[in-house]
């Protein structure tokens, strides 16, 4: 259990995160995410980093257990950093960096794929941001990376979910494969990018980013603002306790 990092071809790295049963992240998960990407990236042999998960789905954001229980806002403030970090850390990555998304890719798991370079989905594959159930805000700016403007905030309101073939649809997943093709179609892409020079995949990968309209980590900490506020006055707790349900 735990983030993991393997080596199965030249030049490609894949981080492998493993946090039973759903993939929901502890403070200590997104730190060692971050890590696992950061160090893979900074590897000079490495041109490629393949981001995938085990078990039933890709990620399902934030452990919110771990913030119930905790007291004061430690647990809180906490995540906030560790998806900072985890999120700028695929962004920032020094090459490119490939999803492979199977099962549910929520909350956390937005601001992950939402900053890849490229998305590799299994059929089963769905997209959403449940936030406002969960008493929490963010991941707006990523999703936003994934899906037009007006969806994004249809989607965002109503915590609905998209499916790999509608991202397909928009351009965001490169490709939507079966369930057990997925590791053999990410490492496929990834090999394809890992064919070309290191050291200009690396000035490529800093170049787009450099053209980006929209400063990811910015706006990001923005969004993580109003978290903290609804936090504050407590109507995350409120949420929280049922789910978002009106009962």
């Amino acid at each position: 259990m735990g983030v993991s990092t393997s080596a199965p071809q030249d030049g490609v790295r894949v981080v492998t995160v493993d946090f039973p049963p759903v993939n929901a992240l502890p403070v200590r998960g997104w730190h060692e995410l971050a890590e696992a990407v950061r160090g893979a990236g900074a590897d000079p042999d490495t041109r490629c980093v393949v981001l995938t998960a085990a078990g039933r789905g890709f990620n399902a954001g934030v452990d919110i257990k771990e913030i119930q229980r905790g007291d004061g806002h430690e647990a809180l403030i906490g995540a906030n950093r560790g998806c900072y970090e985890a999120f700028a850390a695929v962004y920032e990555c020094e090459v490119p960096v490939v999803a492979a998304v199977h099962g549910h890719c929520l909350g956390g798991g937005i601001g992950l794929v939402g900053n890849a370079d490229a998305i590799v989905a299994s059929e089963d594959a769905v997209f959403g941001l449940p936030e406002l159930d969960r008493g929490a805000l963010g991941a707006a700016t990523h999703l936003a990376r994934l899906v037009p403007q007006h969806l994004m905030r249809a989607l965002y309101y109503t915590s609905r979910t998209a499916t790999a073939r509608e991202l397909h649809h928009h351009g965001s997943v490169w490709q939507v494969v079966s369930r057990e093709e997925l590791p053999d179609a990410a490492l496929a892409l990834a090999r394809e990018i890992a064919a070309k020079d290191g050291a200009l995949i690396r000035l490529a990968k800093a170049a787009i980013n450099g053209i980006d309209p929209v400063d990811v980590r910015r706006s990001y900490r923005f969004e993580q603002g109003f978290t903290f506020e609804a936090n504050l006055s407590g109507t995350a707790d409120r949420v929280r306790a049922t789910f978002g349900s009106e009962e």
